[in-house]
């Protein structure tokens, strides 16, 4: 169903809190939680399957309940944690983790940013961490490299 633009579903809209307990209830590791530092807006969460692949999630800090735009919270939900809105809610609130079989998770393979590009492209070229994300580690050098030939 769709209202005003926007579709209608029968689950709430999701949360950074609900997103969080979902990643706990699911077993997936905390990698990162740094504080204070560059990325510090981030809480990274792994989950490693059994057939060796590897799955990682981005809770933007604080997780709290504040709601993701359901633009966001599609991608999230279909590129970071490889379920349907039902698995989401049910292991969120539940705690049914969701079946995930070999060959039905597709990973995509990206290579990370260097850190140092990413700390300049957000201190010196004021990227958000969502345009940095959506960056190759090329891309985010010849960005970082375009800003300094035009600011030299």
């Amino acid at each position: 169903m769709v209202d005003g633009g926007r579709t209608v579903t029968r689950y709430p809209p999701g949360t950074r809190k609900a997103h969080q307990t979902f990643c706990e209830n699911d077993k997936w590791t905390l990698v990162r939680d740094a504080t204070g530092g560059v990325v510090g807006h981030h809480i990274t969460m792994e989950l490693h399957l059994p057939d060796g692949r590897v799955m990682r999630t981005r809770i933007s800090r604080p997780a709290d309940n504040t709601d993701y735009g359901p633009k966001l919270w599609c991608q999230i939900l279909k590129e970071q944690l490889h379920v349907t809105e039902a698995e989401f809610w049910d292991c969120a609130k539940n705690g049914v983790r969701p079946e995930r079989t070999a060959g039905t998770v597709a990973i995509p393979a990206k290579e990370p940013i260097p850190l140092g590009v990413v700390e300049k492209l957000l201190r010196l070229v004021h990227l958000t961490p969502d345009e940095i994300e959506a960056m190759t580690p090329e891309q985010a050098i010849a960005r970082l490299n375009q800003f300094w030939s035009e600011n030299s």
